[in-house]
């Protein structure tokens, strides 16, 4: 039977799945992948899509696509083109093409390094840390900061704490990390919530979850993000005294006492930061979350809850709709970029798993968002997600938008039939929708507001559809499509780019047609006739 995985990437400490479809086999961990510079687009080729109005859905992109950093190859087919283009390769007067220089590999901490790290200095040079422009404009009427979170007094925040998932009552997946009896530390978060619990382990597969790298990443977080570049430098990130240093150098001594030490001066420090308002002023000048710390906070998330009981999402009904897949969050934030989505707008996910996109829309931009799915397994680890979601943003003093989490289908459920009246933004992975769905989709979106843009990895528009007399009443015609492109690792069931596409609710083409003299001609022809 064909296979298909959802989670290729790696991400430091992340659970690895197999899950089965109706397509291939891929291996990977979490849906999370690592920011990286994005490759060239790559070339694509499509299928001629049919003209029957009828047909509201679009060719899917061949299955074969050259990688995103190689060029395609001419046709064997047409020997004159192969002529030109060997003639051009060798033209003395012509300048050799430079090849496309391939993505870095990003920087991962290491538990168990044994070297001191002189080659990751870079990682923690100050100039690396300066905030860089975003592609997203600024949403000034974002509130970043969460008021609760530096309130004293205000009931225990409950989560799910890492020694409760990673610790040395686990032999089997996890050994100490240092000699001696006091395995544990707690970590300070940027706000008043209590500390959480670290066991200082290390996982016998390199896969699973790493608590001493969430310690260390969490510190780098917080001074790349919450603090200023003046108070983050020296003491938390200076590439020979900095807190990081330490803990690294403490790493490759195997000291406990001195990874303790420094992890108990950063709990210090930030304590003092939060008790002076130094946390709190900084996000409440700030108007965006990144993505990088969006991704750790869904990271934290999902290793906390789906991760735990993953093997549930493998059970699908074979020959359906009901087939599981995750759009990654960088490409998320693509989607976030082109629509332009505001924190006083409203997103829908139809077909949303369990929930990844909904709370990423939540967090990074700040909206009303809403999700439903009807996959009952899917379902539960969604609740799950979303509990210790909620916990992790007040954690981290932040203050995401409304979250609601439907159950069911999407084209009964009347809470969703309602809210599309109102969306800004629907998201449909509608990548193994069969076509009476895709038929039916279109349908509902008959009653989403004008200008509401809907985001789909299948057009609902064939490509050279054109408004004829023949199809005038069709709904596709209140749809303007503009087809995008995503890089690799941008999905959970393939490592390769491919295509999308953003469709607009806009009644302007079909109006003008209504009203163009050749029309009104041909319908006074065919009155006639």
């Amino acid at each position: 039977m064909p296979f298909i995985d959802f989670f290729p990437n790696h991400t430091p400490g992340a659970k690895r799945v197999i899950i089965q479809s109706k397509r291939r086999l891929y291996k990977g961990p979490l849906p999370f992948a690592p920011v990286t510079a994005a490759p060239p687009v790559p070339i694509r080729t499509f299928h001629r899509v049919h003209d029957n109005p009828r047909d509201c859905h679009a060719s899917v992109p061949k299955d074969v696509v050259p990688p995103p950093t190689k060029r395609a190859r001419p046709s064997s087919q047409d020997s004159a083109r192969k002529a030109r283009k060997t003639t051009t390769r060798s033209s003395p007067n012509r300048a050799p093409r430079k090849s496309p220089k391939k993505s870095p590999k990003p920087e991962v901490l290491s538990s168990d390094s044994e070297s001191d790290g002189d080659g990751d200095i870079d990682l923690f040079d100050p100039k690396k840390i300066v905030a860089r422009p975003s592609d997203h404009s600024v949403d000034e009427d974002r509130i970043i900061e969460s008021s609760a979170a530096f309130e004293t007094g205000t009931e225990e925040l409950k989560f799910v704490e890492a020694i409760s998932i990673a610790s040395v009552e686990k032999p089997t997946s996890y050994k100490p990390a240092f000699e001696g009896d006091n395995v544990e530390v707690t970590l300070q978060y940027p706000s008043v919530s209590k500390k959480e619990l670290f066991a200082l382990v290390i996982p016998n597969d390199k896969e699973d979850f790493a608590p001493i790298e969430e310690v260390i990443k969490v510190i780098q977080t917080v001074a790349q993000h919450y603090l200023k570049t003046s108070e983050s430098k020296e003491l938390f990130l200076d590439p020979s005294n900095g807190i990081v240093r330490a803990l690294r150098r403490a790493l490759s001594r195997k000291s406990q006492r001195e990874f303790a030490a420094g992890v108990e001066k950063y709990n210090k420090s930030i304590s003092d930061m939060i008790a002076d308002g130094t946390i709190a002023r900084n996000l409440a000048n700030l108007h965006t979350i990144s993505l990088p710390l969006t991704e750790q906070i869904l990271v934290q998330t999902y290793a906390r809850t789906v991760s735990l009981k993953v093997d549930t999402l493998k059970k699908y009904e074979n020959g359906s709709d009901n087939v599981y897949g995750e759009l990654l969050p960088r490409f998320v934030d693509q989607i976030f970029k082109d629509t332009g989505i505001k924190s006083n707008q409203i997103f829908v996910d139809l077909g949303s798993g369990v929930g990844n996109v909904v709370l990423q829309a939540a967090l990074q931009v700040g909206c009303e968002s809403w999700g439903c799915e009807m996959m009952e397994n899917a379902c539960e680890l969604a609740t799950l997600q979303e509990t210790e979601f909620t916990a992790r943003c007040r954690l981290w003093g932040l203050q995401p938008g409304e979250i609601h989490l439907e159950r069911g289908d999407f084209l009964e459920n009347s809470k969703i039939a309602k809210i599309l009246q109102k969306a800004d933004v629907v998201l449909v992975n509608n990548q193994a929708f069969t076509p009476e769905l895709n038929n039916k989709l279109v349908n509902l979106f008959l009653d989403l507001k004008e200008g509401c843009q809907i985001v789909s990895l299948k057009s609902f528009v064939p490509h050279d559809h054109k408004i004829n007399v023949r199809n005038v009443n069709s709904p596709i015609n209140l749809l303007s499509v503009q087809p995008k492109e995503y890089f690799s690792d941008s999905v959970s069931w393939t490592n390769a780019g491919g295509s999308y596409f953003v469709a607009k609710k806009d009644s302007s083409n079909l109006k003008a047609f209504s009203e163009s003299p050749t029309r009104s001609l041909r319908s006074r022809t065919r009155r006639s006739g």
